[in-house]
């Protein structure tokens, strides 16, 4: 009797995903460019705050799989950033790209609400330049997260216009990263083979981070039967604390860019 009822359920939720609501397509590509305000922080290279700008360009698709009920997303974000210390006397730059697979299972709880909820994998590769540092002038940074991740959708109308309201985020929960220990050089590791404590497992007690992103779409002429206009705001909080280093890159970015359904 369990199983029937399971069954039935799942059932159930794979009809309602199916449901059509102001707009929904089997395969939807997203593009975005973003600016904002970016805070780092990095004590490897240095124990003062670095604030500055941020550009951001995100590339996210995403396809519903046929009878599961499910969605697959794949999201690729490139990010370069600019930052001066508080006496603007140094700079960092820092660039980094970002790449999210993930699985989440759709329920449609009314017509007009979509929640999806699941995870997947989160790959994180970059850099960090202190123009100031003679001796270890660059940070490099590697994580791979699993990570669990929630989306929300409403879709309503004003006078005939339809709008879809989003938002979604993602929390890394494990993983492993790569940072070098407390006093230790690059050129210790990689020439001298120093192995000390340089790939470090991670937790959210080690890692506490968070993406987000509110978007609302919207379509500004009648003609555009698939493609959609879309603001929207990300807040990224990406912070760790291994090997005695604390690092933390914050981001509050306005972005813009457009949806095509397919």
């Amino acid at each position: 009797m369990t199983i029937v009822l399971a069954m039935l359920c799942h059932n159930i939720g794979v009809a309602q995903t199916q449901q059509d609501s102001t707009y929904n397509h089997k395969k939807e590509f997203v593009r975005m460019l973003g600016v904002g305000a970016a805070d780092v922080l990095d004590t490897y290279l240095s124990p003062e705050k670095y604030r500055g700008t941020e550009l951001r360009f995100v590339f996210q698709d995403n396809r519903q799989l046929r009878w599961t009920g499910m969605t697959q997303t794949m999201l690729h974000q490139a990010t370069f950033a600019s930052v001066n210390n508080r006496a603007n006397t140094g700079t960092e730059l820092c660039g980094e790209y970002n790449f999210q697979y993930l699985m989440r299972y759709n329920w449609q709880l009314t017509p007009h609400l979509l929640l999806a909820a699941g995870g997947g994998a989160d790959l994180n590769l970059g850099f960090l330049y202190n123009t100031r540092n003679g001796n270890n002038p660059v940070q490099v940074r590697a994580s791979l997260n699993l990570a669990p991740s929630v989306l929300l959708r409403y879709d309503f109308n004003i006078r005939r216009c339809a709008f879809r309201l989003g938002y979604e985020s993602m929390v890394p929960a494990v993983g492993v990263m790569f940072s070098p220990n407390y006093g230790q050089s690059y050129y210790e590791i990689f020439d001298e083979g120093d192995d000390d404590h340089n790939i470090v497992l991670t937790t959210t007690a080690t890692t506490p981070s968070l993406r987000q992103m509110l978007s609302l779409d919207f379509r500004p002429v009648k003609k555009w039967k698939r493609s959609w206009l879309r603001v929207g705001y990300i807040g990224d909080y990406q912070q760790s604390h291994v090997n005695h280093l604390k690092y933390h890159h914050y981001s509050h970015l306005f972005m813009i860019g457009w949806v095509k359904g397919m």
